[in-house]
């Protein structure tokens, strides 16, 4: 089994993969309370501790822990677009850098670091490749897009995966790995009708809803559903079919779900439980803590599980084959 330290930890959702592909979480940390209890809850095992990473002597859990994997995904919001034309902060940036003291504490053979791809675009980003290059690691750095792992939802993040013993994984590597069939949309839905809803064209409903929802009505027809950007714009139309993979999801409520009750177009918001699949985590990942509000953003803050549960394979099956040929020697 692959033992691993979860920094930004969030609601579990990476180790939720990683525990499918053979890991086991040691300790895990994220400074959000309700982050932390959804772990807790999620893996009882696990010493989980609400703080910044970077406000933590970990030389204090060197001697308890003894992990493979350092396991991170630093805070992203300061590089994603998802900011629009807000200055993202650099301390927040520079969450990634905090991960060093941590790597000087537990030497750990792997480092795992997700983010959004536009972190490539952060002027300290080669410094943290170089950086990471000078502890002894081979860096392999990729965009992965989630749906290509059997995710209902197109997610595309960096990843630098890094082995101390010179290991390289490509993109291309971790697709032939993998037997998950594409899912859609549509298979995150929950068609049961215990969520309500109400028609689309109420009095106060706003017109650039109104606007996204006409052009997808005109390009299905009357009595398809289909999903619409409740708030923002994906500059993509604003709406999208079920037939294709969720758009991103985020961290506010951001997707409206159109179905039709007697040729009436009808608008709900997709539930938690609905994102929960489209994260991929599967409906034994518990989401016990917060208002749905934080359950929204729990989910926009996470990774996909599929995504890191086929990492964890690969290093699994690489250093399988590497205990295989030392008992062979």
């Amino acid at each position: 089994m692959l033992k691993f330290i979860d920094l930004f930890c969030g609601g579990g959702f990476g180790a939720r993969g990683a525990v499918r592909g053979g890991g086991v979480p040691l300790l895990a940390v994220d400074a959000w309370n309700l982050a932390t209890e959804t772990y807790k809850a999620n893996f009882p095992g696990a010493t989980v501790v609400q703080e910044k990473i970077e406000e933590i002597n970990p030389f204090q859990y060197r001697r308890k822990f003894h992990p493979d994997i350092l396991l991170t995904s630093p805070e992203c919001t300061a590089h994603s677009i998802a900011r629009g034309a807000k200055l993202g902060s650099e301390e927040s940036r520079e969450t990634a850098i905090s991960i060093f003291t941590w790597i000087d504490a537990f030497n750990p053979r792997w480092v795992i670091v997700e983010n959004v791809n536009r972190m490539k675009q952060w002027e300290r980003h080669e410094e943290l490749i170089a950086t990471l290059e000078s502890y002894g690691y081979t860096v392999s750095q990729m965009l992965l897009n989630a749906h290509e792992f059997g995710t209902p939802q197109a997610r595309k993040r960096l990843f630098l995966i890094c082995d101390r013993e010179g290991s390289i994984i490509t993109r291309e590597h971790l697709l032939v790995s993998h037997q998950k069939s594409q899912k859609n949309a549509k298979s995150i839905i929950d068609w049961s009708g215990q969520y309500k809803n109400r028609p689309l064209y109420i009095i106060g409903r706003a017109e650039a809803t109104l606007d996204r929802a006409k052009r997808a009505i005109a390009s299905l027809g009357k009595n398809i559903p289909f999903l619409i950007v409740y708030y923002g714009s994906d500059y993509a139309g604003g709406w999208q079919s079920l037939d294709a993979p969720l758009r991103t999801v985020t961290t506010i409520d951001r997707f409206g779900l159109v179905t039709w009750e007697e040729g009436v177009p009808m608008l709900r918001m997709l539930q938690p439980p609905e994102l929960l699949k489209a994260m991929g985590a599967g409906v034994s990942h518990k989401l016990p803590v917060g208002s749905r509000r934080d359950k929204v953003k729990l989910c926009g803050n996470g990774v996909c599980s599929p995504v890191m549960e086929i990492i964890f394979r690969k290093i699994n099956k690489i250093m399988q084959e590497e205990n295989r040929l030392a008992v062979a020697v």
